[in-house]
């Protein structure tokens, strides 16, 4: 490929917090940042935003429990594109309000998988051809420390009294198809890697807009720093199967 080669990548979830400001740090790295939405109005004007700043930016609708959505998306970004060169699965959500594992409702948890793994598994899944057609491509999982079992079973840990057996379960199988699609993309040229965006500002699991930060709580620009340090990797790194956040590896 020539310096000229355009890095086309497509952000799920995309329309605000860690998402759109990943779409915006990537898209001033000169990436073409494909904002996944599943509602067209939020989609629309966040790309709106993102081209005022002088970003490449396209909607992309994209609901990662529909299917016929994902298909069209895929649809879509051939016929614009013809290729993808890095998928961020950023959608994500967390319904446990900590209740205890006892008392909390499988539907609830149910609802979690969908969007946080199953969903992810979906438009993965769907994505590979595009993304096959410009290796090498890379694909970043939205984890969570939450879901890592060295850290939640550490009793000096602030993460060993959480109680989120949805989130954190989802969110720990999400690293185990890290970990599975890293193994069997290794000799094709794609990367798979699980990131770690840390405790962030915002309306994330049900967080009022505009509440005043927690102590520890970091901002949004932030928590999207390993997204994009991940997807702005040289094309050559061959960095998979991992496990990190900003300040460096997490133990799974």
């Amino acid at each position: 490929m020539t310096d000229t080669h355009e890095i086309v990548t497509l952000i799920t979830g995309a329309d605000k917090g860690i998402g759109f400001a990943t779409a915006e740090g990537l898209g001033k790295l000169g990436q073409h940042v494909l904002v996944g939405s599943r509602n067209t109005e939020r989609g629309q004007a966040a790309v709106d935003k993102l081209t005022a700043e002088g970003i490449k930016a396209t909607l992309i609708v994209l609901d990662v429990t529909d299917k016929d959505t994902i298909k069209q998306a895929v649809d879509t970004i051939n016929k614009q594109f013809g290729y993808l060169s890095v998928l961020i699965n950023n959608a994500g959500i967390a319904l446990d309000r900590h209740q205890v594992p006892s008392k909390l409702s499988t539907d609830v948890i149910r609802k979690e998988y969908d969007v946080n793994f199953f969903g992810m598994i979906d438009v993965t899944q769907a994505m590979l051809p595009l993304l096959k057609k410009d290796t090498p491509a890379k694909i970043i999982n939205l984890s969570s420390n939450m879901g890592s079992f060295g850290l939640t079973t550490d009793p000096n840990n602030r993460l060993y009294n959480v109680s989120a057996v949805g989130y954190q379960s989802s969110k720990a199988a999400v690293n185990f198809f890290t970990v599975d699609l890293s193994k069997e993309l290794a000799d094709e040229g794609i990367t798979v890697n699980s990131v770690n965006p840390g405790w962030t500002a915002t309306e994330f699991g049900g967080r009022p807009k505009d509440a005043p930060k927690i102590p520890g709580m970091q901002d949004i620009a932030d928590g999207a720093r390993q997204s994009i340090k991940m997807a702005s990797l040289p094309r050559e790194d061959k960095t998979t199967g991992t496990f990190s956040e900003f300040e460096g590896q997490m133990p799974w």
